[in-house]
């Protein structure tokens, strides 16, 4: 007879945990998000709802350093999200599908390490890295570091997506006369296409809000949208860094809700 599983909502304190929870996780940017919306130009007094902070990021007098900024980390992050995805799923294929081999478990452990490195430490071995190579920093140097820190991140859901598929697919496609890159091709990229997805998704927010380790690999006078708000704050915080913070929020709301989309249309399937 099985258990029943814990209904962990019937424990005492619970319900107060969870708001407690909520509230440290979510008042600050709601803070953010609505002061955003204050006509004042101080951060703490309300004067009333206005656009004009919007207004300034788009046609202020420091509106082309944003611009700027949010060009670089947007172009970055759609080229290490597809680098880091196209890496991602050869890795998942190489481990997942070649059968068992001697190496293997240590394979998966060495693609995962960089989520339980601090990413501190990351940054900072990148940077020896480069500088061991003499290479000079700028767009390149992030790009690279974003490449390979988007990895892992890229594998999990790809490869979470391809032990879900059974081997019999390709398997199948193969005793119909189709060589293994059909099979591959046509029958397990398109089933692994949800997972991909995720995974470009996710490898692609990394990316964008990344500022540690774009801080130490950056070049002089390079800047994404992390390191530009950094600099500003460091000046004191103005209500146009909350408007800039909440329409980065509000991208990383939409990407996450749409790969949370593509997961959930992936497993009624």
């Amino acid at each position: 007879m099985m258990a029943k599983p814990h209904d962990l909502r019937r424990y005492p304190g619970f319900l107060a945990i969870t708001i407690l929870c909520l509230v440290i996780l979510y008042a600050p940017l709601m803070v953010v998000a609505v002061y955003s919306f204050n006509a004042s130009a101080s951060i703490t007094i309300w004067e009333g709802f206005s656009l004009r902070w919007y207004a300034d990021v788009f046609t202020g007098p420091e509106s082309a350093k944003y611009r700027d900024a949010a060009w670089n980390s947007f172009i970055i992050a759609i080229t290490a999200a597809t680098s880091a995805s196209i890496i991602a799923t050869l890795a998942a294929t190489a481990v997942l599908r070649s059968g068992k081999f001697r190496l293997r478990t240590v394979s998966i452990g060495l693609i995962s390490l960089p989520l339980m490195v601090p990413e501190i430490v990351t940054a900072v071995a990148t940077l020896i890295f480069f500088n061991a190579l003499a290479f000079e920093r700028g767009i390149l140097t992030i790009l690279l570091a974003h490449i390979a820190f988007c990895i892992p991140f890229a594998y999990m859901p790809i490869s979470a997506r391809m032990q879900g598929i059974e081997a019999s697919y390709e398997q199948a496609a193969m005793d119909l006369y189709a060589t293994k890159r059909m099979a591959f091709t046509r029958i397990l990229m398109p089933l692994m296409m949800p997972g991909i997805v995720s995974g470009f998704i996710l490898a692609f927010i990394i990316s964008l809000d990344d500022f540690i380790i774009t801080n130490f690999v950056k070049g002089a006078g390079v800047e994404t949208l992390p390191t530009a708000i950094f600099g500003a704050v460091k000046q004191g915080i103005k209500p146009n860094i909350m408007a800039i913070s909440t329409l980065l929020l509000l991208v990383s709301i939409v990407m996450v809700a749409l790969s949370w989309l593509i997961g959930r249309k992936d497993q009624k399937t």
